[in-house]
């Protein structure tokens, strides 16, 4: 009865690998495409608008600084495959005001056509612990890294829909996945982006639209360098169990996840177990990727609880540590 039970089981996964192909989408082609990136000025932004550009997309950056827009476009036109590519620049804050997101991506489709690809990259992070971050940040996150990606996605999904073909890029990060100390503003923000993109996946998937969101780990970018001023203690040691990475790698993972269309986009081994731990009732592309999350949840379950077991020993360490300097300051 076992060996019955072990062939079936055998048979089905073999035809599940046979299946997967079939139903996984097609990928996109860039040459040629249209790709919008918001937060296209710097950072994994900047670094996914050269990737693109390097496969003969068309590139329209948008962002709030009109010259690092300026030099951006400079540095992605330096690898350009032929003489016929744009980098189109649009300076406009996409956290705003949807009418002016709207007007931009018109215009950005009247020069270049339809956006075939959208990149949300725009995005901000505010460390620090709960009672001590100001109150106002919490709302300026949810702007610009959960509104800054429902405003584009907004305007160019009913084109997508009507033509049936399209990807959306929601840049979320590990800190998406896992609440981390000192991130209670910036996780939530970046939690919520995968609660859009499932719900927006299971709208559109039917008309041949494909959303990806991206959690990629510490990269080595402008913004980084500047959190890291104000990052309180635990969070970087915290931080320094995985290793810095640098944007390029970053954008070429997100780039091929999105033109094939998958929901998940992960950087390295972190990446790869954070994503099957998290991956709850998210979509997946291939039938192949549901497996391997079926047989890895446990034994990555196990690893991810040492993990914590770190983090928090970080965490206390910290705290005995700042109660042994208030005493002696207190004596002194």
């Amino acid at each position: 009865m076992l060996l019955l039970a072990a062939a079936f089981i055998v048979a089905f996964v073999l035809l599940l690998y046979m299946v997967s192909p079939l139903i996984s989408p097609k990928p996109l082609a860039l040459p040629g495409a249209h790709v919008v990136v918001t937060g296209g000025s710097s950072g994994i932004g900047k670094s996914i608008a050269i990737e693109c550009y390097k496969q003969g997309a068309f590139i329209t950056l948008v962002a709030r600084d009109e010259n690092k827009l300026l030099q951006a476009k400079k540095e992605i036109e330096k690898h350009s495959i032929n003489d016929k590519q744009v980098v189109l620049c649009i300076s406009v804050d996409v956290s705003q005001d949807y009418g002016q997101v709207e007007n931009v991506i018109k215009q950005a489709q009247e020069k270049l056509g339809p956006v075939d690809m959208l990149v949300n990259c725009a995005g901000s992070s505010v460390s620090g612990k709960f009672e001590d971050l100001e109150i106002n940040y919490f709302e300026r996150l949810m702007n610009i890294n959960y509104l800054g990606s429902v405003y584009p996605s907004r305007a160019v999904i009913t084109t997508m829909k009507e033509r049936r073909m399209g990807r959306i890029v929601f840049v979320s990060s590990q800190a998406g996945q896992l609440g981390l100390y000192g991130y209670t503003a910036y996780s939530a923000s970046k939690f919520a982006l995968r609660g859009l993109a499932e719900a927006l996946q299971m709208e559109v998937k039917p008309y041949n639209v494909y959303i990806t969101i991206a959690y990629p780990p510490d990269t080595d970018t402008p913004g980084y360098a500047e959190e890291n001023k104000t990052k309180p203690l635990e969070t970087q040691l915290i931080s320094e169990s995985s290793s810095l990475c640098k944007p390029e790698q970053v954008a070429k993972q997100i780039v091929k996840d999105a033109t094939q269309g998958n929901f998940n986009s992960s950087i390295g081994s972190d990446g790869y177990m954070l994503s099957s731990l998290t991956c709850g009732m998210s979509p997946v592309t291939s039938i192949t990727e549901g497996l391997q999350q079926i047989v890895t949840m446990g034994l990555f379950r196990t690893i991810a609880l040492f993990y914590l077991g770190s983090f928090d020993g970080i965490i206390r360490r910290c705290m005995i540590q700042r109660t042994k300097t208030k005493m002696v300051d207190k004596t002194a």
